[in-house]
């Protein structure tokens, strides 16, 4: 099979929860995949769980790094002649549950490097990809959040970095369009992930009580994004919000 012929994604984040899950979803429906995160044995394990038959290159990446964001880039294109989309799904939600005043300027500094100026980075290499191949074009799909409309207690580093990244991706979309580059966001809230375990458990709600959270199949969003990937250049959806349907957030506090 000539895999040039293939559509070919760069998905970030793609070690573990989300990522991995959209990732498996693409490399399913006969996508190429480069599969980008720091740890290189949690891109082998997806690439694995991908299967034998699965078109996918394992490059780990830091995605604060400008040198290793490139690097990545070069990859997917030489494996695959080009990028037709970015997943841009890295991200952390640094230390939860500290209060505004005692959150550490390095706690605050390291959530926004990999959320925003991380997202950016992969963002800006994916532009100058897609303008530069031929046929031009390409998606690129953010990984919002709930918090991206709606903050949790005690959350302001992942949160102001969530509504930046709504920023992001309208002024990407702007951008985009004299290229076909088209720019959407994902808004997901509570997917099973490592990152929610704590919703099973108990987490702290704008009232002050503790309560345990619905979560959702991190497949739902997976099947979303694959969704939204395989729409034509002259489609988009710019923002979709899926949520495990009784989670808190529609009058939430």
């Amino acid at each position: 099979m000539d895999i040039t012929s293939q559509k070919s994604a760069v998905v970030t984040g793609a070690g573990s929860g989300i990522g991995r899950s959209v990732a498996l979803a693409l490399a399913g429906a006969g996508w190429s995949v480069a599969l980008a995160g720091r740890r290189a044995e949690a891109l082998e394990e997806t690439a694995a769980l991908a299967g034998p038959d699965a078109e996918v290159l394992c490059v780990p990446t830091d995605v604060t790094s400008p040198d290793e964001v490139g690097a990545l880039f070069a990859a997917a294109q030489g494996a695959y002649g080009g990028v037709d989309l970015l997943f841009n799904n890295a991200g952390t939600f640094g230390p939860g549950g500290v209060p505004v005043e005692d959150l550490s300027y390095e706690a605050w500094r390291s959530v926004v490097e990999v959320n925003l100026n991380g997202a950016f980075l992969c963002a800006q290499a994916a532009f100058r990809a897609m303008k530069g191949q031929t046929p031009q074009g390409g998606r690129i799909i953010n990984n919002g959040s709930i918090s991206a409309h709606a903050p949790r207690p005690n959350s302001v580093a992942y949160t102001a970095t969530k509504h930046a990244m709504t920023g992001l991706t309208k002024s990407l979309s702007l951008d985009g369009r004299p290229f076909r580059i088209a720019v959407g966001q994902i808004d997901i809230g509570n997917a099973a992930t490592e990152m929610t375990q704590r919703m099973q458990t108990g987490i702290p709600q704008a009232n002050g009580e503790l309560a345990v959270e619905p979560v959702m199949d991190a497949q739902d969003v997976a099947r979303t994004v694959l969704h939204m990937a395989e729409l034509p250049l002259e489609a988009n959806i710019q923002f979709a919000t899926v949520l495990a349907t009784t989670m808190p957030y529609i009058g939430r506090g």
